[in-house]
C-alpha cells in the first residue's frame, strides 16, 4: 500500500450542463456580438473553472484598435444541474439581459457605435 494518491476527478453531476449568464441591457449590438462569439464563450469556459448562483465576472470585450477596453460585469442567473459547481468544455452558455451599464470610454460602447456585424443583433 503506498501514501500516493492520484487528483480526484470532478464528479459528472457537479458539472453544468448549461449556465445562463446576464450582461447589462446597455450594452450595444456590437458588443453583444463580441460577447456572444465563439471564442468568448470558449474563454469564460476556461477562465471560471467554478460556477455558482449569483456568481459576478468582471470581463472586458475586446473593442480592437479604436478604443479602450469595454467592462462589463456577467452575472450568473441560473445554474443546471443546481448542485453543479464546475464549468466544462460541453456546458452550454447562454446570455441574458438584465438593467445595468457598462464601462468604457468610447463610442463603440454605446448605442452610438458601429452597428452588428453579424446581423444577428438589432
Amino acid at each position: 500500500m503506498t501514501s500516493e494518491s492520484t487528483p480526484a476527478e470532478p464528479a459528472t453531476d457537479s458539472v453544468a450542463t448549461n449556465v445562463v449568464v446576464s450582461f447589462p441591457d446597455e450594452l450595444s449590438a456590437w458588443g453583444r456580438d463580441q460577447l456572444m462569439a465563439d471564442r468568448f464563450v470558449n474563454y469564460i469556459r476556461r477562465v471560471h473553472d467554478e460556477v455558482a448562483l449569483d456568481d459576478e465576472w468582471d470581463e472586458f470585450l475586446d473593442v480592437g484598435c479604436c478604443g479602450d477596453s469595454l467592462t462589463l460585469t456577467l452575472r450568473v442567473e441560473t445554474v443546471e444541474p443546481a448542485d453543479a459547481t464546475t464549468l466544462s468544455a460541453e456546458t452550454d452558455i447562454e446570455f441574458v439581459e438584465r438593467e445595468g451599464s457598462v464601462h468604457g470610454g468610447w463610442c463603440v460602447q454605446s448605442a452610438d457605435g458601429p452597428a452588428s456585424t453579424t446581423g444577428k443583433q438589432s
